[in-house]
């Protein structure tokens, strides 16, 4: 299939805008194949300590005749989608050994659950942990022990920091390995229908938090389509997972049979072989326009309008809000999973899941084939579904038709003939909306300014009546240099009662929505923000605000002059407690939304 021209357009574009990036990184990488420390270059004294810690596998490390890897996991039971990842090292060890290669824990990095942080102090810790992994993993990596490494996570910031860490040693072969969903739980209508009776004092506090635990109920990823789904969709279209893996259940036999076999291939694309597949040729330009397509295809989760770019900021590759708008002008939405739909991500994968998702697009020419698996040859690997066989040994086979066409539909037919992705622009600055999961008529909202820098505030003005109108709530000083840029989720559940109940509602801001908000029109990751001169510290209570995703733009509908003249608003204290304090180096060094909101990497001058 011919190669959308959109498609095309866009990656000429990134390729040039690259150029001398992308070159100084894969100078780099062929620099690391050649020089960098490796086990037979390192000191007898050196390897003893690497040594030390392993008894069954040390005689073959020693000998240096198969690949050691690496493995770099966010494992802990605080996250229901990491705790499965428990016994993976043990077992991986074990399957390393069937293929004369060995395996070791090479380091943790902090997986934190924006679930049990949104609202709270701790989530303005969120965003940078993204680059604290960033760093773990490059720690992990450090000694120069592994000829390749598996990277053990799933969540929010947890893939796109393992990621950036990474790919600064992207001459190795790596391979991401999920845990998958937990089992469906309650339906996700009927959790938000109980949050939204709860914000009306409709629902007792024991009534909701039944309703929560029986949504997240067990081991696995949350089953709605957010970040954490939403990263798992990616590297599947970058083809860094083995095909099917991403929304496999845990504690299956096939679930296990997919990681054996992720190890198992890891082994076999190490240097030392003919099929050397490093980690910074697989992410090429390529792969990240298929990781934009994907996002825009499916709906998926807001957030990688900032963890995109600096993932390939990271390998040397610039991309920014202008490809994607372009892209979801010429990208068909083909699935529905909640909040964009009713389904989860269980429904998803019995309706076809990222085969049907992947065969779609390769055929509507959306996606790049041509790229450098860690499978195969090219992506099309990945249109084929994972099966055991009659033996209960692992196989592929071609997807079929869609399983439930309320989910998944062909890119001849789909939902949206875009992907709901819209970039707005005006005097308020540059910001995003996802508009896949807002009924159309809501797609333009004129109303006067409601002004906040807390989410509590806000809370309190609804639980107060004084919110009962068409209104635009501004959220300010929500920025990554202000405060982390914390995900404002829980201002959901309020926004979409006033909604409910007829009126005109919006969010403007300059922090961040989760991957689950959906109804209320967002716009989101607003730039430049308010702490260093962003034109949103000029609103003022009562002005009107017209928020306009059909024609791209968002403004303050005051008089120019006066806007002009109009000081800014003055940006509340630090905040301090719950470790915010030590994070003042991330906070002061962070760069805009558009570039990744990433201070590791515009410290490295990336």
């Amino acid at each position: 299939m011919t190669l959308n021209a959109a498609v095309s357009a866009v990656t000429d574009r990134i390729i040039e805008r690259s150029r001398p990036g992308r070159q100084a990184y894969l100078d780099l990488i062929a620099r690391e194949a050649a020089t960098a420390i490796r086990r037979p270059n390192l000191g007898c004294a050196n390897l003893a300590h690497a040594y030390a810690g392993t008894d069954e596998d040390r005689e073959a490390m020693k000998a240096d005749r198969g690949m050691n890897i690496g493995i770099v996991t966010a494992y802990n039971d605080m996250l229901s989608a990491h705790a499965v990842y428990y016994r993976y090292p043990e077992l991986m060890k074990v399957w390393a050994r069937e293929v004369g290669a060995t395996a070791q824990v090479a380091g943790g990095v902090p997986a934190m659950c924006d679930g049990v942080t949104q609202g709270y102090a701790g989530m303005e810790l969120s965003l940078f942990s993204r680059d604290t992994i960033a760093l773990a993993t490059a720690v992990a990596l450090s000694h120069g022990t592994f000829e390749g490494a598996a990277l053990l996570g799933i969540c929010d910031k947890i893939v796109p920091g393992l990621l950036m860490g990474a790919l600064r040693f992207g001459h190795l072969p790596m391979i991401l390995i999920p845990g998958g969903p937990m089992a469906t739980g309650l339906a996700n209508k009927q959790k938000a229908a109980v949050r939204e009776a709860y914000a009306e004092g409709k629902a007792t506090r024991e009534e909701l938090l039944d309703a929560e635990i029986a949504a997240y109920h067990g081991k696995g990823t949350c089953t709605f389509y957010g970040t954490a789904n939403t990263n798992q969709m990616m590297m599947e279209v970058m083809g860094l997972h083995m095909p099917g893996a991403a929304f496999v259940n845990p504690g299956t036999k096939l679930r296990q049979e997919l990681t054996r076999a992720a190890v198992h291939r890891l082994a076999g694309i190490g240097h030392r072989g003919e099929n050397w597949r490093p980690l910074g040729h697989c992410v090429d330009e390529k792969a990240i326009v298929n990781a934009a397509v994907g996002l825009l295809a499916t709906g998926g989760s807001t957030n990688h309008l900032l963890h995109l770019p600096a993932i390939a900021r990271a390998a040397g590759i610039v991309i920014d809000w202008e490809d994607f708008d372009r892209l979801s002008a010429s990208v068909p939405l083909i699935a529905r999973v909640y909040p964009n739909g009713s389904a989860d991500v269980n429904g998803f994968e019995a309706a076809g899941g990222m085969p049907f998702v992947i065969r779609e697009l390769l055929g509507a020419g959306l996606l790049h084939g041509d790229i450098m698996t860690v499978a195969g040859e090219d992506l099309s690997a990945y249109a084929n579904r994972p099966v055991l066989d009659a033996a209960d040994a692992l196989a592929w086979e071609p997807v079929g038709e869609s399983g439930d066409e309320s989910i998944l539909r062909t890119a001849a037919a789909p939902f949206s003939a875009d992907g709901g992705m819209r970039i707005l622009s005006g005097n308020i600055g540059r910001a995003c909306i996802k508009v896949s999961a807002v009924e159309c008529e809501r797609w333009v909202v004129e109303a006067p300014a409601r002004v906040f820098t807390d989410q509590a505030d806000v809370l309190a003005a609804f639980k107060a009546g004084e919110l009962e109108r068409d209104v635009v709530v501004v959220m300010r000083f929500q920025g990554p240099r202000a405060n982390g840029m914390p995900e404002l989720h829980k201002l959901t559940p309020p926004l979409g009662v006033l909604q409910n109940r007829g009126f005109r509602v919006a969010l403007v801001t300059d922090g961040r929505m989760s991957g689950a908000s959906g109804k209320v029109p967002c716009a989101i990751h607003l730039s430049p923000e308010a702490l260093g001169g962003g034109p949103i510290g000029r609103i003022r209570d009562g002005d009107i605000i017209r928020l306009d995703a059909v024609a791209g733009t968002l403004d303050a509908l005051v008089d120019p002059a006066e806007w002009e003249a109009r000081p800014l608003a003055d940006a509340p204290p630090a905040a301090s407690g719950m470790g915010r304090e030590l994070f003042g180096l991330f906070r002061g060094l962070a760069d805009e939304a558009e570039k990744g909101a990433s201070a590791v990497l515009a410290g490295a001058g990336l």
